[in-house]
């Protein structure tokens, strides 16, 4: 009887397993991402953000900060991305899965290339 209710409360307890969410990557606020403007150093970008996850091994102007939850109770994925373009040490371009700033999307950092190449002509 006893071996019987011994092997009846362990299958019991093995399938009670708890399974943790798990965060991983860098952690980014919208009102973090809205500090970043054009011209930022690298120095005050990691003040703003901290060092990015990944840094690119080919080039030293583009950081990228990657975000991943993995909520186990709900079956929740969650991905986020980040990437910073720099040209020389300053901010020029940013794109990614947050609200990036109209200064630093892709379209206004090209017209402003190009108005400032006009300028010097």
């Amino acid at each position: 009887m006893i071996k019987r209710f011994s092997l009846v409360f362990v299958f019991l307890l093995s399938s009670c397993v708890y399974t943790l969410s798990i965060q991983q990557g860098n952690i980014l606020d919208q009102k973090d991402i809205d500090k970043l403007r054009p011209d930022l150093t690298k120095n005050q970008v990691v003040f703003v953000l901290g060092n990015p996850v990944a840094d690119d091994a080919f080039s030293d102007d583009k950081w990228v900060y990657f975000y991943s939850f993995k909520n186990k109770s709900t079956g929740v994925d969650t991905v986020k991305k980040l990437t910073l373009n720099f040209s020389g040490d300053k901010l020029v371009t940013a794109e990614g899965d947050y609200e990036i700033p109209e200064s630093l999307q892709m379209g206004a950092s090209q017209a402003k290339k190009a108005a400032t190449e006009e300028s010097k002509q």
